[in-house]
């Protein structure tokens, strides 16, 4: 049997261990005699026993002659003792919060934590310290306790882990969360010799592809195929569209449709365009134009729908289409930010568009790029294409994971951007900053709490006020730009660092998919040598009652969260609106309508019987009539639901104004029972989720 021996407040506590439990303990007293130190006032309980019982001291020495002693730190007194009865004895690294609870833990090299000032603790109890030490900070979920463990099992320190729920210890090297690393460059083609034209190579000002440009070409780019391209930000992605879209323009096959998401990432792919190949391709702008005759909201860039190459957003074309104008001479269409296909609001009409491009320029080549897809041969073979895929980074990513209360979150984004700012990547460009958080409001909160060289952009500025921060970002004049979430997917900063100071799109959580596309922003090969993403978590925050989880659950969930398939469900509004759309495409040939409907990434509800009992559709043969008011439908972007509402109250009100406050209202309380009935899900992990 061991014996471990303690000093303990001029005591000496042994312990009696069987190399799996501890099975007694025992208490001694050392005087000096004339032979030297002797133990006094012995005392022993053994098994299950709580009281002592003094036991004499000749007893201990057999005892400790009869066992192996061990010491748990030098002691020169007691060691005299053992050596005047020639009872051998060494040292053993044991856990000393243990021993407080006659408990016998080995400190061995894969069971510590330095607990302290320097002190080796074993990892069990290191684990329970930082249970106690999180508990005033409320509520954590399971992921979160475990990634603190995790965390605490890979540093071995207990004061680094808890650095990250203490601003005034933060530690970036404790708070990292993964790093995902840069690979090595492909070798790729120079653009001298591809079968491109050689007026696009000198326009374009680009020598060789990179990686996931060669493997479109590779996939047939030049040849007509069509492509779901699926690379991170900064790969490329647009000049796949170019050199597609001008091969087939300059040998004569018909224009290039160019379709994002927002107005302003519209607005610049314009400028790209018209910079670079005006001298032999004129590139025209179709965006929503506001009714107010401001400068800000006046037409920006040419307006023409037929020039070579037109730019435009999802439902500024779709208007045209809607309307009844045909798609003419169109060669190449490109859908940018395709993963748009699962957005609640307006998935559905990027799906109708997309089928209803297909079937208005069936000769045209379709090409589909996005950062972030879920299971992306999936949606593929949905859009009957072949995958691009290129998964490695151009440049590292460091992902990070503060955990910190809200009053904290403004000093340590201060604190993070200044650091970064005062960096320089060997390309010569400073770090930059991009801050995504979930209102307008908090936007100029930041922006103003960080100062000078901090500027909030969001879709509430002005088109002039936007295009000045992009202005200054682009030169470096900025360290930081304060962004919502909403333009997660949209304009082009070239940001060193990218920060969410929330972890939600309004008052709805990010979902995994929303998460990525943001994330990628950090770090760009032209400019930087290391992309970060920081994660400002608030333990137990929340942006709604309707919604579950607390922020510091999101942030695991976000982090270690699995991308859904794009599968989207069409209601009966949806379904409704995007038929009479899709009717008027057609001219409303019921198997030409059907051809188009079966084209959809999205399943349709059984509209028609509705549309037909409310007479807003007529079959006559093999045709389908569309009423004035199913036009409507179609033009102004409503389904049957709203439509028949409005009907209602035109009838019952005469204020053009409380005709539109009740539609609002309707609209708010719509939209909160559906979150209700969905449970507020959200898609980490193979589920619905709750969007608005």
């Amino acid at each position: 049997m061991k014996i471990l021996v303690q000093q303990v407040k001029g005591s000496y506590k042994l312990l009696f261990y069987d190399g799996k439990h501890v099975r007694g303990v025992g208490i001694t007293e050392m005087t000096d005699t004339p032979k030297g130190p002797r133990p006094v006032r012995y005392r022993l309980r053994w098994g299950s026993h709580k009281e002592y019982r003094a036991t004499p001291s000749k007893d201990l020495i057999s005892q400790l002659r009869d066992g192996e002693v061990r010491m748990v730190k030098p002691d020169p007194l007691f060691e005299e003792f053992l050596h005047a009865f020639q009872i051998r004895t060494g040292t053993v690294s044991a856990c000393r919060i243990c021993l407080l609870d006659d408990r016998y833990t080995p400190i061995t090299d894969d069971n510590f934590v330095i607990f302290g000032k320097n002190e080796k603790i074993c990892l069990e109890c290191g684990r329970r310290e930082l249970r106690r030490e999180l508990a005033p900070i409320g509520h954590m979920s399971r992921d979160t306790l475990r990634h603190f463990e995790e965390l605490l099992v890979s540093t071995r320190n207990l004061d680094r882990v808890l650095a990250l729920v203490q601003p005034e210890k933060l530690s970036m090297k404790s708070a990292l969360f993964d790093r995902i690393d840069a690979h090595p460059v492909l070798a790729t083609a120079k653009l001298t010799e591809l079968p491109l034209p050689h007026a696009f190579v000198t326009a374009s000002q680009v020598e060789a592809l990179m990686p996931a440009q060669q493997l479109a070409v590779d996939a047939g780019l030049l040849y007509g195929k069509d492509l779901l391209v699926v690379a991170a930000t900064a790969s490329g992605k647009t000049f796949i569209g170019e050199m597609a879209g001008m091969k087939n323009y300059l040998a004569g096959r018909g224009r290039m449709l160019f379709l994002v998401p927002l107005v302003a990432l519209a607005n610049q792919k314009y400028e790209r365009f018209n910079e670079r190949y005006s001298s032999f391709a004129k590139t025209g702008l179709l965006t929503g134009v506001s009714r107010l005759n401001l400068p800000e909201t006046r037409k920006v860039g040419d307006r023409n729908p037929m020039a070579p190459i037109l730019v435009g957003t999802y439902e500024g074309l779709d208007n045209m289409i809607r309307c009844g104008q045909k798609m003419q001479n169109i060669a190449t269409v490109v859908i940018d930010e395709v993963q748009m296909l699962e957005d609640p609001e307006r998935g559905h009409r990027l799906d109708g568009l997309v089928a209803r491009l297909k079937y208005l320029a069936p000769q045209a080549q379709f090409l589909y790029l996005s950062a972030t897809i879920g299971l992306p041969k999936t949606l593929a073979k949905k859009l009957n294409c072949q995958l691009v895929r290129y998964d490695d980074r151009p440049v590292a990513l460091e992902r990070y994971l503060l955990f910190t209360e809200r009053k904290q979150k403004i000093p340590t984004i201060k604190k993070l951007t200044t650091e970064e700012y005062t960096n320089t990547s060997s390309k010569g460009f400073r770090g930059q900053t991009i801050i995504f958080t979930n209102a307008r409001a908090r936007c100029h909160t930041i922006a103003d709490a960080l100062g000078m060289r901090a500027a909030a952009y969001h879709a509430g500025l002005t088109s002039q006020e936007r295009r000045e921060v992009e202005t200054k970002f682009l030169g470096g004049k900025l360290m930081a730009v304060v962004t919502t979430a909403a333009l997660g997917a949209g304009v082009d900063f070239p940001a060193s660092q990218v920060i969410f100071d929330a972890l939600a799109m309004g008052r709805d959580w990010l979902s995994v998919q929303e998460f990525n596309q943001m994330a990628g922003r950090a770090g760009r090969p032209d400019f930087h040598d290391l992309g970060k993403v920081v994660l400002l978590a608030e333990p137990g925050g929340s942006y709604s009652r309707e919604n579950p989880f607390t922020e510091e659950e999101v942030a695991m969930r976000l982090l270690k969260g699995v991308m859904e398939e794009v599968a989207p469900v069409h209601d009966l509004e949806q379904s409704s609106e995007e038929y009479v759309a899709n009717a008027v495409a057609c001219g409303g040939e019921e198997a030409d309508l059907a051809r188009i409907n079966t084209m959809m990434v999205g399943s349709l509800e059984p509209v028609l019987p509705e549309l037909i009992a409310h007479k807003l559709v007529q079959k006559q043969g093999t045709k389908i009539e569309l009423t004035p008011l199913a036009r409507v439908m179609s033009e102004h972007f409503i389904g049957i639901e709203r439509l028949l509402e409005i009907i209602r109250l035109v009838r019952e009100k005469d204020e053009p104004l409380d005709i539109i406050a009740e539609l609002q209202s309707e609209g708010m309380e719509k939209e909160e029972l559906q979150k209700k009935e969905k449970g507020g899900k959200n898609n980490w992990s193979g589920k619905g989720h709750g969007k608005r």
